[in-house]
């Protein structure tokens, strides 16, 4: 599974208020006369062709949607903006996501003011957004911004208010506050399956999402059924080579690989890696976690051999498409230098680790979390087995604080003993969230 500090990427699809929707269509249907208001066709085949994992057309309709309604008003400009951010968020796009965002933002708020749920939404994919590249900042409070006012205007058992209990549920996640993540995911799927289809793909990824909070915390034999069920969902209801399709397989490959069931794993990540490659392009960052893991499944094998090239292949990808800082690049780096430290090349793992650690430590990524503990618990056990057990001491402390800093009773669930969170892989492997 591939973690980059986000949780799950959903946005709902059409969370414009209802006046923003209304006032839109009904420009849509009375327009000029002389003139066909096409946006909303070329949003119908956007949606068409990303439900078909086709991103490359659709984002060309969606970016002839918001041309279109440039010329029709705020209301229906809102609206196509919306649908963009969407998809950008879907493909992986963050950065575009995020500007997009923010236009959405300024404009709902000038239209409706702060209390508003097209408000909500704008807020929502921005900090969705932002927390998927990495930036600082407690986008948790966002998110209870954005659930009180959809509380409000939806009512607490809403579709809308499962969206954003996903998005919560997944920020506490991605700061190891496992305890309130489980909480807030069991509330999203409790209303989930009772207001949508039972194969509904928000159903999917709430599955998806809450079997990655177990297996962050090791406990396997709760994720692999929700992951299981999550996977006979979406082979139903997506095409065969749908990237959502490759995550599903992705994280439940991973689950096989920490039961020891091999064959099965590696059979499931070379279908997902396929299907990334073909879906997004070869130099995809979706691409680069692909190969990083099944590298790691090789890793974990002692097939060095096997794992090094994919290793180098993953960096160089995530080098050219997200940058040398990006939270991929050091994790891929960490991956390898392990790799290295465990044959003995001790010479060309510690410049790695440092490095890791450098983009981990500075710029958007700065901060403490479970996979700078396992950087450093990984680091510390090369400076022991060189001999310099004083400044290994030091790194081990280190660690060991940033794990108790977690809090609470998730704390508990940690493994602190250096030596097997230097060894654990769901320390700094790259896990797959939706």
């Amino acid at each position: 599974m591939k973690d980059l500090g986000i949780g799950l990427f959903l946005f709902a699809l059409l969370m414009a208020t209802p006046a923003v929707a209304q006032n839109s269509e009904a420009q849509a249907k009375s327009g000029a006369a002389s003139r066909k208001i096409a946006w909303p066709n070329h949003l119908a085949l956007g949606r068409q062709l990303e439900s078909k994992g086709d991103f490359a057309e659709a984002e060309k309709e969606y970016l002839a949607a918001v041309n279109e309604a440039e010329r029709q008003g705020e209301p229906a400009l809102l609206r196509c903006l919306n649908y963009l951010a969407v998809f950008y968020g879907h493909a992986r796009k963050f950065a575009a996501c995020e500007q997009v965002s923010q236009r959405m933002l300024d404009i709902a708020e000038r239209l409706y003011g702060p209390e508003d749920p097209a408000t909500a939404t704008a807020l929502n994919n921005l900090a969705e957004s932002r927390q998927a590249q990495g930036q600082p900042g407690d986008h948790g409070i966002v998110f209870r911004r954005v659930l009180a006012i959809r509380e409000r205007a939806f009512g607490p058992d809403s579709v809308d208010v499962a969206d954003v209990l996903h998005n919560l549920a997944g920020f506490y996640r991605s700061r190891g506050q496992y305890s309130e993540a489980e909480r807030l995911f069991r509330r999203c799927l409790a209303i989930l399956e009772k207001t949508v289809e039972p194969e509904h793909p928000r159903l999917a990824l709430a599955l998806s999402d809450l079997a990655l909070v177990y297996y962050t915390q090791g406990l396997y034999a709760k994720a692999e059924p929700l992951l299981v069920r999550a996977l006979a969902m979406r082979e139903k209801t997506l095409p065969s080579e749908h990237p959502e399709l490759a995550t599903t397989l992705n994280n439940l490959a991973s689950v096989y690989a920490h039961r020891g069931s091999y064959a099965e794993a590696e059979s499931l990540h070379r279908r997902a890696l396929a299907i990334k490659e073909r879906a997004l392009g070869p130099d995809h960052p979706d691409v680069a976690a692909a190969l990083n893991n099944l590298a790691e499944l090789y890793r974990a094998q002692g097939r060095f051999g096997d794992a090094e090239p994919l290793y180098r292949q993953a960096l160089a990808i995530w080098e050219r498409s997200a940058g040398t800082s990006h939270a991929g690049t050091a994790a891929t780096l960490g991956n390898l230098a392990e790799l290295y430290r465990q044959q003995g090349r001790y010479g060309e793992a510690e410049p790695l680790f440092q490095r890791a650690l450098a983009i981990k430590q500075k710029g958007a990524l700065a901060g403490e979390d479970i996979t700078v503990a396992g950087l450093l618990a990984r680091y510390a056990a090369l400076l022991r087995e060189t001999k310099r057990k004083g400044e290994a001491a030091k790194l081990e402390a280190r660690a060991r604080g940033i794990v108790k800093s977690l809090g609470g009773s998730d704390y508990a669930r940690f493994t602190i003993d250096i030596q097997a969170l230097a060894k654990d892989r769901t320390a700094y492997s790259l896990l797959d969230p939706q």
